[in-house]
Order: C-alpha cells, then structure tokens, then sequence
C-alpha cells in the first residue's frame, strides 16, 4: 500500500525528528541521521555508535525491512536503544515510510 508522504512527514516530525535528521549531511542526534538508508544495511550510517544488535542484524533497509521495524523496533531488533515503541498502524508506517523514500534520497 502506497503511502502518503505529506501525512508522513507530519508523523516523522512530531514522532521521529527529537532523534533523528534525514538531510544529506544532517547531523546525528540521539539516532542516526537517516539520509541514505535505503539499500543501506543496519549500523551502518558513517561516524554513529550503534548497539552490537544493530551492527549485527544485517539486513538491507527497505520499504518491506522498515515496514516491519517501524510497527516494533525492539521486537525487529531486540537490543536496538531505539526507545521508540513503534507505529501500530499500518497506514502510518506506510505515510512515514513514503516520506523518508523522498526526504533521504
């Protein structure tokens, strides 16, 4: 399901955005900045400390990866510090998804 990526830029901003950046360049907060991250494997964002669970999972980010970490970060990736309990709905994983295909690009 196609998402909307204005609906998800609202979500990122009042749900993603304490933590992260997603600019080309943009700094890292208390989560990596996100520019790039899809096709890009787990910790793997230059110049950001992750957790070894992180480093280790070792899938490639993509609609279907983030799809599933965004309805529960822990859970997809048990050891992660990403505190964030994740989007229940499918709709507004789907919005933000749609928003960081083009805000990362």
């Amino acid at each position: 399901m196609a998402g909307d990526a204005k609906a998800g830029a609202k979500l990122f901003k009042t749900r993603c955005a304490q933590c992260h950046t997603v600019e080309q360049g943009g700094a890292h907060k208390v989560g990596p900045n996100l520019h790039g991250i899809f096709g890009r494997k787990t910790g793997q964002a230059s110049g950001y400390s992750y957790t070894k669970a992180n480093q280790d999972k070792g899938i490639e980010w993509n609609e279907e990866t983030l799809f599933t970490y965004l309805e529960n970060p822990k859970k997809y990736i048990p050891g992660t510090k990403m505190a964030f309990a994740g989007f229940k709905k499918e709709k507004d994983r789907n919005d933000v998804i749609a928003y960081l295909k083009e805000s990362t690009a």
